[in-house]
């Protein structure tokens, strides 16, 4: 199979370097700026990196769509693809639909979704057989052919429509997002008192894998919150009452634990 990738970011690095393990021929890149294309390709055989978006010569059936969330319309409405083409968006929380303002020059076009549940980051690889893909098509014959390409490069397939993608987006942005911001909470905390973040690794570490073996992660919770445990939770208000957001956070969090429990 032959792909283009529109964009030049985290994820299409990864894309591109998993695409060339597996043999799979990226023949485009397409980058606003040539360097930060070239950054990505410069050990690919045989790529053209793009500036512009016409695609109509491309040798390309699929065409990724690698782009921050805010560039996916803007790209859609301008890109121009050989007919019968195939373009995909890798978002978690855009519809398959941002994609219809490509068929207005594109009019034979099929679009999709090809979106790794995963954070990248360029320059560390990852094991894409263990990250879940989550593919959308608006026809069988679409479908078959991500759902093969998915495959090549994962173990973990999905079809997963829309609706649910962006459910799917809210668990992980819950599960990873505001448990890295609650890490970063906890830093602070502990500079501010001139204390080493690093005694909290070993605790951080424990509860992570206590939460990932659980049948459900409330299983395991503790803390004063889980215990009712008040006068444990006022000491702990003291001791931030003067910043106002955070102790606000302090409160929903441990308001909201304690609701579960009762």
């Amino acid at each position: 199979m032959t792909v283009s990738i529109i964009g030049a970011g985290n994820l299409a690095w990864h894309l591109v370097n998993v695409f060339e393990e597996l043999d799979v021929r990226v023949a485009e890149v397409y980058a606003r700026k040539k360097k930060n294309a070239e950054s990505i390709t410069g050990y690919l055989y045989d790529v053209n990196v793009k500036t512009d978006l016409d695609f109509s010569d491309s040798p390309s059936k699929l065409f990724v769509l690698a782009v921050s969330d805010d560039a996916i319309e803007i790209v859609a409405k301008q890109i121009i693809l050989p007919n019968d083409s195939i373009l995909v968006h890798t978002s978690g929380a855009k519809g398959m639909d941002v994609l219809n303002f490509a068929k207005f020059q594109n009019l034979s076009l099929n679009v999709g979704v090809f979106y790794p549940l995963m954070t990248f980051s360029k320059g560390i690889k990852v094991d894409f057989k263990l990250i879940p893909l989550c593919i959308e098509a608006e026809n069988e014959s679409s479908l078959k052919i991500l759902r093969k390409l998915a495959l090549s490069i994962s173990d973990k397939v999905d079809v997963i429509d829309s609706e649910q993608r962006v459910i799917l987006h809210v668990a992980a942005v819950f599960s990873c997002n505001f448990t890295n911001h609650m890490w970063a909470l906890g830093k602070e905390i502990a500079d501010d008192a001139a204390l080493d973040f690093e005694m909290l690794k070993p605790l951080i570490n424990e509860t992570f894998k206590k939460a990932m073996k659980a049948v459900h992660p409330a299983n395991v919770q503790t803390g004063p919150a889980v215990r009712d445990d008040f006068s444990t939770i006022e000491k702990h208000r003291n001791i931030i009452k003067e910043d106002e957001e955070l102790l606000r956070v302090y409160d929903s969090l441990t308001k909201s634990i304690q609701d579960w429990y009762q």
